[in-house]
């Protein structure tokens, strides 16, 4: 009973909590960035580089069976062993934007962190008026 008491414990504390938020935001993130290369930036290079396609990019390190054809899902399909840098070209992509994304967004928020004022110190209280500091002596003399 006491280790699945731990256990309990260990599993809602707030930094396991906030991990699996973490993960989870990270893995729909990833998604649109995925789709922003895919969709949005892929294009624009492959129109820059004569409609290039990373995708398709590869080196056949095997010899080819007659009849297959001669794109990376047929000749991947067939076993045939391929080098696909085409492949690592996306991912290499999806990376350095996505750091250049999150890179961005640290720098607002900091920048954000900065500008927004410190909590002013609290001011030394005010001195009490010269009335109340004779009555307070008066009262202290009293009481001796």
């Amino acid at each position: 009973m006491g280790m699945m008491q731990e256990f309990r414990e260990f599993a809602v504390k707030g930094n396991v909590v906030d991990l699996a938020v973490g993960v989870i935001i990270g893995g729909a993130f990833g998604k649109i960035v995925d789709s922003v290369v895919s969709d949005l930036i892929m294009p624009v290079v492959g129109l820059v580089f004569g409609k290039l396609d990373f995708s398709n990019l590869f080196v056949v390190l095997g010899s080819i069976p007659p009849g297959t054809g001669t794109t990376l899902d047929a000749l991947k399909k067939a076993g045939v062993p391929v080098f696909a840098y085409g492949n690592f070209l996306t991912v290499a992509v999806n990376f350095f934007i996505l750091a250049f994304i999150i890179f961005m967004m640290i720098k607002q928020i900091n920048r954000l962190k900065r500008e927004t004022p410190a909590p002013a110190a609290p001011e030394a209280p005010a001195a009490p008026p010269e009335d109340i500091v004779l009555l307070r002596e008066i009262r202290d003399s009293l009481k001796k």
